[in-house]
């Protein structure tokens, strides 16, 4: 049960259904046990309150009565109801829990906004905070004596909280939405000064001075008209900053959100009905919990209200809001991997560690909300993923949704019920229910009296779970819904199928296995063939590949565009962005029972995994040319598919069909840093046994032999071994294996053994006229240049290597040649062309998604700023650099952008600031120390901390760090 007190007093069921409390005197008797706040009010006091001066004539009897009723009241709406209302010494008490009421909620949410150091997420919070109210505070009770305090006091926190989410928005920079709206508020409330504050300062930010202006004076008249006094000071001091137009009262440049996107929310396709208290209900337990689960059989919504609790939350948690959809996972491995590739976090270079170490590393000190969808078939794993993070990422909250529990501590659990139906014949109430009115939204009609009746005996029926409701409702247009109920009339046995199902199953998951059984019986033949053939795509497909993969036998090839037409319009198939046609999880399953029965499975699933081994070899070429980015993105959609194909292979024992898929993706995964994730499914390719040409297993070794090295689990000692393994006909494919295995030992410090497998690779490119392989090993050959200090070869090797990335329209390529660039600028002192480069990158790599290059040319900017005397910018670029390199997991990348935001908050004055970054730094720098000797920045961070001392003044404490400084640069 949960109460209202933020507008009119109001009741509703744990589901969010409205309870009507009759009688204006046992609503007092509620307003008054809830201003009270669940202590005891003793029954004199309550006499008092109620009747004042006309207490009747046994006001004990009397007060007893209203209790009663209340109770009564109370126990129609929940069965545990009656029990929150109890007899406590002196009187009585409402036992609600911290959640049930508004007032309660309203005071957490503010609370947190409170102990939160980040505006965003105090303007989240405080947003969420003030849209629990609904009007003024206990309304309709608001004059009597027994809540004035309470009343007073609440809209006393309200006005509070709306200047305390003013400022936070203030000190984001987004000033310009605020005016119209604060200047509401001023009016209804002229003489609170922190109020008309925020009001003059989003006036004056938005280039209305004299506006703002305008409004002191205005209070300044008001204050000496009717109360003879001025304003405080701090208003005072405000205007005066006004009209010397004080630097410090500019808009502060916007605080530095995350480049890169910040969720994966699909967009809705249709008006979620009936499930508004849900939501809201979901929205208030995430508010006071850190993981909540959504339960409820299968069809009965869970997805779609957590999907629109999400969308909600977004503002909140500006750090991400992810889903990750569990459907397509079978179970194997680990599920922090598939949510790190969710979030688009790459493996880190060197031994990455366990991947639920790193997931939590990414995700510490970032306001986050994971939206774990379908957990049941892999609770276990789930459970233990999320028992782990939570702990260790106190900002992080996670709904989930599963038909079990998670069973964890701390978890709150939500069950979502099917849709209502009320037990009347009143057409109004009928057609207002939440389950009538889906089915007629889906079914296209109108609420009319005798439609209404029907559509209700129909929901009734099905249980008023969503699924069913929108199956059947397909069929309404073509049977009436008179003619659909009739068969729904049918004596013992629903569509006289209900005996199909499990007769141990719930009767609501026999309902619903029922409702598309039934469906699944008025299909054709060819239609029931496409659905159940769409099943073996676990990610979804485009229509391309429901060609490819769906036709044969019953369905010629150009029927299948109608046919899949057909199974959306009847809501078994779902059209998502792209197009990607889908199956809900519970047709799914039906369907792949289906398919199993059909004698046709093994076929589909070798039809479905050569359909896909032919994409990834169409991809591969395509990965490094102008249709990188659409390619990437096609794969990324395709990523369950993909899997699904390996294991086809591997389930038959095809190694070559298994060796050329993986090859064939390796390229995409590397782009997309899944380092892991790659070594894993070559590994796996490699296993199994059968023929394959050698220069396929040849390459597919190379490529797992050079992540491994990436990801510190071996060593470059094996590269000679691994190369001898092409044959003499395959100088191409040994080329381009010795060009990655050179890459990837780069950074081992093996200059003598790079050098000796790039050059011969060279020849063979140039000689062979492959140009993207004669780019890849100039671009790495400039490293070694930069490593050198070998200025000419520098310049050399990397303008030409990105000009022919550049004439191949591979975009990734011309970011690695062009980095050296930006380093070569940096070592000439030529900071125009540096920023230059680094800001064409910029928009390349994110129109990419490639964050890491983000992150980095991020943090280029920042350092050139630094050297221009642009610190402002400089701190903008840093933030944004060491933010994204953060959430990356690419410690590299994170202390660059440290050392830019460290230099550029010194020459902006920030002292603070920059000791903060710069002693975090040396930290670094003694860790480092401890196994590879003296990073390359510690001479230049020391320096930095002579310098900082200096401008303090603290010249005795210079000299010592300027001393340290010179010593690590010998």
């Amino acid at each position: 049960m949960r109460f209202g007190v933020l507008g009119p007093l109001a009741v509703w069921t744990d589901h969010g259904e409205p309870v009507s409390i009759r009688g204006r005197m046992v609503r007092a008797l509620l307003a008054n046990l809830l201003v009270h706040e669940g202590r005891p009010v003793s029954a004199d006091r309550l006499v008092e309150d109620l009747w004042g001066g006309a207490a009747p004539a046994d006001p004990t009897a009397a007060l007893h009565v209203r209790v009663s009723q209340l109770r009564r009241a109370l126990a129609g709406a929940e069965p545990d109801g009656r029990n929150l209302v109890v007899s406590q010494a002196p009187g009585y008490a409402l036992r609600a829990g911290p959640e049930a009421v508004d007032a309660a909620r309203f005071a957490a949410l503010t609370g947190r906004a409170r102990a939160s150091g980040d505006p965003r997420v105090r303007a989240g919070l405080l947003a969420e905070a003030l849209e629990l109210w609904r009007g003024p505070a206990l309304a309709d009770f608001a004059d009597e004596e027994f809540a004035r305090v309470a009343v007073a006091r609440w809209e006393e926190q309200r006005l509070a909280t709306l200047e305390s989410w003013a400022e936070a928005r203030l000190e984001l920079g987004e000033h310009g939405d605020l005016v119209g709206g604060l200047g509401e508020q001023v009016a209804g409330h002229p003489y609170r000064e922190r109020l008309r504050a925020a009001h003059m300062r989003a006036l004056y930010r938005a280039g209305r001075a004299g506006e703002a202006l305008d409004s002191f004076q205005e209070l300044r008249r008001a204050l000496a008209g009717e109360l003879g006094l001025e304003p405080g000071p701090e208003l005072v001091a405000l205007q005066r900053a006004i009209l010397t137009g004080d630097p410090a009262e500019d808009a502060p440049v916007p605080a530095p959100r995350s480049t890169r996107p910040t969720t994966n929310l699909p967009a809705p396709v249709s008006e979620l009905v009936g499930r508004d208290p849900a939501v809201r209900r979901v929205r208030e337990s995430l508010t006071a919990a850190r993981l909540v689960t959504l339960t409820g059989p299968g069809g009965v919504g869970k997805t779609s209200v957590a999907l629109a609790v999400a969308r909600a939350l977004v503002e909140t948690f500006p750090e991400g809001v992810w889903l990750v959809d569990l459907t397509a996972w079978d179970g194997r491995g680990d599920p922090a991997e598939l949510v790190l590739s969710v979030l688009s976090i790459p493996d880190a270079p060197g031994d990455p560690g366990p991947a639920g170490e790193r997931l939590a590393a990414a995700l510490r000190g970032r306001r986050t909300l994971l939206v774990l969808d379908n957990c049941e078939h892999v609770i276990e794993p789930v459970a233990e993923l999320v028992g782990a993070l939570l702990p260790a990422v106190p900002e992080l909250r996670v709904l989930a949704t599963s038909r079990e529990p998670l069973r964890l501590r701390g978890e709150v659990r939500r069950d979502l019920p099917p849709l209502d139906v009320p037990d009347s014949d009143d057409p109004a109430r009928l057609a207002d229910s939440p389950a009538v009115r889906l089915f007629l939204a889906r079914a296209g009609l109108a609420p009319e009296p005798d439609t209404v009746a029907g559509v209700a005996e129909v929901c009734r029926r099905l249980d008023g779970i969503p699924l069913a409701l929108e199956l059947a409702a397909t069929r309404a247009p073509a049977l009436g819904v008179r003619e659909l109920a009739a068969r729904l009339r049918v004596p013992g046995d629903r569509f006289g199928l209900l005996g199909s199902g499990p007769r141990d199953a719930p009767a609501r998951q026999r309902t619903l296995a029922a409702v598309i059984d039934w469906s699944w019986r008025l299909l054709t033949e060819p239609e029931q063939a496409v659905l159940r053939r769409l099943a073996v795509h676990p990610g979804g497909c485009t229509l391309a590949a429901a060609e490819a993969v769906c036709r044969g036998g019953v369905v010629s090839g150009g029927a299948v565009l109608d046919l899949v037409a057909g199974l959306v319009d009847r809501s078994l198939v779902t059209r998502g962005e792209g197009p990607r046609f889908r199956l809900l999880e519970s047709v799914s399953a039906y369907c792949l029972d289906q398919l199993g029965r059909s004698g046709e499975e093994a076929e589909l699933r070798r039809r479905h995994a050569g359909h896909y081994l032919a994409l990834a070899e169409e991809a591969g070429p395509r990965l490094r040319g102008p249709g990188q980015r659409e390619w990437l993105r096609r794969l990324d959609a395709e990523a369950a598919n993909m899997r699904a194909a390996l294991e086809t292979f591997r389930h038959e024992g095809a190694a070559e069909p298994a060796l050329r898929l993986t090859t064939a993706l390796v390229w995409y995964w590397f782009l997309r840093g899944r380092f892991a994730e790659a070594r894993r499914a070559l590994e796996a390719a490699l296993a199994v046994a059968g023929d394959a040409p050698p220069e396929l297993r040849a390459r597919a070794s190379t490529w797992h032999l050079g992540l491994s090295i990436r990801l510190g689990q071996a060593g470059p000692e094996r590269v000679t071994e691994t190369l001898r393994g092409f044959p003499e006909t395959d100088q191409a494919g040994r080329a381009h294996a010795a060009w990655f295995l050179a890459a990837s030992i780069i950074d081992f410090g093996d200059e003598k053994t790079t050098g000796e497998l790039l050059e011969p690779a060279l020849d063979t490119f140039r000689a062979t006229g492959d140009r993207w392989g004669e780019a890849a090993v100039l671009s790495t050959r400039a490293m070694l240049a930069h490593l050198h200090g070998d200025q000419g070869a520098l310049e050399h090797d990397a303008r030409r290597g990105a000009a022919l990335f550049g004439d191949l329209g591979d975009d990734w390529g011309v970011l690695q040649a062009r980095d050296w660039l930006i380093g070569l600028a940096d070592l000439t002192g030529d900071w125009a062309e540096a920023a230059r480069l680094a800001e064409d990158d910029l928009r390349m790599a994110e129109d990419l998604g490639l964050w890491s290059d983000v992150a980095g040319r991020q943090a280029w900017l920042a350092w050139v700023h630094v050297q221009t005397g642009d610190p402002l910018r400089a701190l903008h670029h840093a933030e944004q650099a060491k933010r994204l390199a953060a959430e990356l997991g690419q410690r590299s990348g994170e202390v660059f952008a440290t050392i830019g935001l460290a230099f550029a908050a010194r020459r902006a004055g920030r002292l603070d600031l920059a000791e903060e970054h710069l002693r975090g730094l040396l930290a670094e720098a003694r860790d480092r120390q401890a196994g590879d000797g003296d990073p390359p920045y510690l001479s230049m961070v020391l320096v930095e901390m002579g310098l900082l001392a200096g401008e303090r003044g603290e010249h005795a404490a210079a000299l010592p760090w300027l001393r340290q400084g010179f010593d690590a640069y010998r």
